[in-house]
This record gives C-alpha cells, sequence and structure tokens, in this order.
C-alpha cells in the first residue's frame, strides 16, 4: 500500500530539500531520491515540532499571482534565448526574491528531472499553477513550441494582472473616502457633540429640535456602540458564511450583475477575462470544450461559469459557440457577433483576443464612469451629515446668545 513520506535531502548544490513522495517504503522513496540527484537525510513520517514545514506560507493570492507572473516571464525570456528548460529553472530559483516561491520551482525541477513532464511538474503545485497555465505548458510540450507557450503565458498574465491592479487602485481613493468621511462623523457625535451638549446641562433653555436629535444619536452611538459593533460583527460573519454555500454565492453573484453601474463594470471584466483566457487556450491548440471549461474556471462570478455549461454542451451538439453564447444571455450582445465572424473567418483565436481588447477598454471606461459619479455621491453625503451636525449646533449656540439678550 502507497504511503506518503516526508523527505529532507541535500543537493549537489548544498542546499537542503524539502518535501514529499509516495512509496511503499522508505527504501524505495531514498532511492527514488538518489535517481533525483539528491542525497537523502531523513525520510519518514514529518517529525513533529520540526521547524521545517512540507508547504511554506504563500503570502495570499496577491503573492502567489505576483510570483507566477515573475516565474513566466523570466521563463519565457531565458527559454526564447535558447537557455536548456531545466537551466532556465534553476535560474529563475535563483534570482527568486521570495523563499517560499523558491521552494515551489525548485520543486519543479525536481520533478522534472525526474522523467515527468514540465506540464506535471507545475500540476503538483495548484495552488499556484491552474488548470489553464498546466493545460497551455501541455500544448506547448506536445507542439514543441514551449518557448512560445510561455510567452503567449505571460503576456495572459501580464494583461490580467494589469486590469486587476487597475480596477483595484480605482476603487482605492472612493473607498478610502467613504472610511474618512465615516470616520469623521463618529468622531465629532462621541468626542465633539458630548463635549458641546456639557452647555445645556445646568440651562433650563428650549433646546432646539434638530440639535435635541443630534445629542439623543449622539447620546444612542455612546450607550450602544458595542451592540451596533456586535450585530456588525454577526451580520458579516453570517453573510460571509451564507456567501460560501453555493446557493448564497449564486445569488449574490446574480444580484451584483444587476448592480446600477457596478453590475455593467463587473460584467464587462468577467467577459475580458474569459475572452482573453479563450484566446490564449485557443491559439495553442486547446479542444474548444475543454477550453471552454478551463476559461470558464478562472472567472469570478459563479453565475457566468454556469451558464458556460450549457456553451459547452452546445459545442459538442456541433452547434459552434457564438449561437450558445448567445443563448445563455450571460455575456454582453456583441460578443456572440464577434464569434460568429471569428466562426465564418475561421480566426476564433483573433477574434477571442480582440473580444478581450474590447471589453478590458470598456471595463476601465465604466469603473472611470461608476468612480466618477461614486466620488461626489460621497463627498455631498458625508457633505450634508457633517453640515448638519454644524448647523445644529450653530442653532443651539444661536438660542443661548437669544436667551442671554
Amino acid at each position: 500500500m502507497a504511503t506518503t513520506f516526508f523527505f529532507r535531502a541535500v543537493a549537489s548544490d548544498g542546499k537542503i530539500r524539502t518535501g514529499s513522495l509516495t512509496g511503499e517504503n522508505e527504501k524505495l522513496i531514498a532511492r527514488e531520491l538518489r535517481k533525483q540527484g539528491l542525497t537523502p537525510v531523513y525520510v519518514g513520517v514529518a517529525p513533529k515540532g520540526s521547524s521545517i514545514e512540507i508547504k511554506l506560507p504563500t503570502f495570499g493570492k496577491t503573492g502567489r499571482r505576483r510570483d507566477v507572473l515573475f516565474f513566466t516571464q523570466e521563463l519565457s525570456t531565458l527559454l526564447n534565448s535558447g537557455v536548456p528548460l531545466d537551466r532556465a529553472l534553476s535560474i529563475t530559483a535563483e534570482i527568486t526574491v521570495r523563499p517560499s516561491f523558491r521552494f515551489v520551482v525548485l520543486d519543479v525541477l525536481r520533478v522534472l528531472k525526474s522523467g515527468k513532464s514540465m506540464a506535471d511538474s507545475l500540476a503538483t503545485h495548484p495552488e499556484y499553477f491552474g488548470d489553464l497555465y498546466v493545460n497551455m505548458v501541455r500544448a506547448g510540450e506536445a507542439s514543441g513550441a514551449l518557448a512560445v507557450i510561455f510567452e503567449r503565458l505571460a503576456e495572459f498574465e501580464r494583461t490580467r494582472d494589469d486590469l486587476r491592479n487597475y480596477i483595484i487602485s480605482s476603487m482605492v481613493y472612493p473607498a478610502l473616502l467613504a472610511c474618512v468621511g465615516l470616520a469623521s462623523i463618529l468622531l465629532l457625535l462621541t468626542f465633539v457633540v458630548p463635549r458641546f451638549a456639557s452647555i445645556f446641562n445646568d440651562t433650563t433653555m428650549k433646546i432646539p429640535t434638530p440639535t435635541k436629535i443630534m445629542l439623543q444619536v449622539s447620546n444612542v452611538i455612546r450607550a450602544w456602540w458595542w451592540a451596533g459593533a456586535g450585530a456588525l460583527a454577526a451580520f458579516a460573519a453570517a453573510w460571509r458564511g451564507y456567501t460560501a454555500t453555493k446557493q448564497g454565492r449564486f445569488w449574490w453573484d446574480g444580484f451584483r450583475l444587476k448592480t446600477p453601474l457596478l453590475g455593467p463594470a463587473l460584467l464587462k471584466a468577467e467577459t475580458a477575462r474569459f475572452a482573453r483566457a479563450m484566446a490564449t487556450l485557443v491559439a495553442n491548440t486547446v479542444p474548444l470544450v475543454q477550453s471552454i471549461a478551463i476559461a470558464g474556471a478562472t472567472l469570478n462570478n459563479c453565475t457566468i461559469a454556469a451558464a458556460l455549461e450549457g456553451v459547452a454542451q452546445g459545442v459538442k451538439r456541433g452547434e459552434g459557440i457564438a449561437s450558445p453564447l448567445r443563448k445563455a444571455g450571460v455575456f454582453p450582445p456583441l460578443a456572440a457577433h464577434l464569434l460568429t465572424v471569428g466562426e465564418e473567418t475561421g480566426r476564433l483565436d483573433h477574434m477571442f483576443a480582440r473580444m478581450a481588447d474590447i471589453y478590458e477598454a470598456d471595463t476601465r471606461a465604466a469603473i472611470r464612469r461608476f468612480t466618477a459619479l461614486f466620488e461626489p455621491l460621497i463627498i455631498l453625503t458625508m457633505g450634508i451629515v457633517v453640515g448638519s451636525l454644524i448647523l445644529s449646533m450653530l442653532l443651539a449656540i444661536t438660542s443661548i446668545n437669544d436667551v442671554q439678550i
């Protein structure tokens, strides 16, 4: 019966390698390590309390995406310069800054030297290299154009990263503006207004209605802030749990697509992501049905991804891709028209690439429109609230002066 064993071994460069292999016993694992040019130091169960871990931290999805982009760009450059694959991986490992990803690259090199293909070697780390990446590399190995494949993968990763960074950077300022405005209002109600209210403690004068409302709101926030914070935390936890379910995620993704202003931007972003993935896969002779499944797995919206299952069934029935995509009704109408032209001209890969360019540009324009309306709306809302608080205090001050006169 095969068992997974932890190993620690010394490579030819004198560095320690750790990982795990599956085999019948420790002797066979040690023999396999020696075949790979490693000198086994320990083979067995992972030592308890050991400071060496089989998997090093990956610093979140953003860190993984940047590591993969760097890895792809460096391999593309080296392979197109005529450097052998194993040497290119060694060089990439040497210049990789993040220790966790250096371990991944070295492990890919180890598996490659054991006789596995590059695609299978990358597939041993699915948290970094997804189905799209692995299938592209497998197609490149089959066609003998691995350098070209990594060049296209580098362009795909760079384009996807640029669009993601643009969306995030565009939303940072509105989010920051909203947080600062909310913090300012809370500061006024919890610190400034209570000090101002002390003026009326020793007087029997009639407090203006706006000022009275402001003081009551301030008292409620100061007295029940813990209940509000607890309710907000409970709601956030319940919401996270609900959206983690299949039904909840499906409803939430569908609702977001129907949101004014933001919904069209999200749809265009998902369309661009799908088209870019399809362009990369179809151009490298990955079967169309398989390409749809892989591209659908790269999408963030499960409503659109679920609709692609019907598109794949239509392709299997020989209907092409444009007609089933139009029937699915989740993508913009222009997408189906572009693919119809691509099918008629026999340049489906180029039309997917053109479709990606169009909707990436449309996504940027939609995000600009959203932020152009969202920012003034936040400023106006904050101005009204803060202005109302100041006006309430001024009314009270005016009332005091009237009484003194």
